[in-house]
């Protein structure tokens, strides 16, 4: 999981902006239109739930390797952090669906 996360959502990070503001030139669009701006601002909310799950993905990978090398059962931590991944993991798919949403609808009057 923590590659697979590296290795294409880490990519997509960068790609996705650099491409979706090279459609928008391409296609004349404002990167100050509404939808635009809203779309931005929800990637920036998928960003502050990401960081926090590459840090967990980390900790409960370790956790795990210790814990199968050692014969012992997971720690009590393990569960704790899986519960935030696993949690923070809603809201950030939340927001990518509205992203999603905004580049299909294109809403002209999102903010006015």
């Amino acid at each position: 999981v923590v590659v697979a996360d590296w290795l294409f959502t880490a990519t997509a990070v960068v790609l996705q902006p650099v491409t979706g503001a090279l459609l928008a030139m391409e296609t004349g669009w404002q990167l100050s239109e509404g939808w635009i701006v809203a779309a931005l601002a929800l990637y920036v909310l998928v960003g502050v739930f990401w960081l926090p799950v590459v840090w967990i993905q980390h900790q409960l990978r370790d956790m795990a390797r210790n814990a199968s090398a050692a014969g012992e059962a997971l720690p009590e931590r393990y569960d704790r952090l899986y519960r935030i991944w696993f949690v923070a993991g809603f809201p950030a798919f939340i927001a990518v669906l509205a992203i999603v949403w905004l580049m299909i609808a294109r809403p002209v009057d999102l903010f006015g």
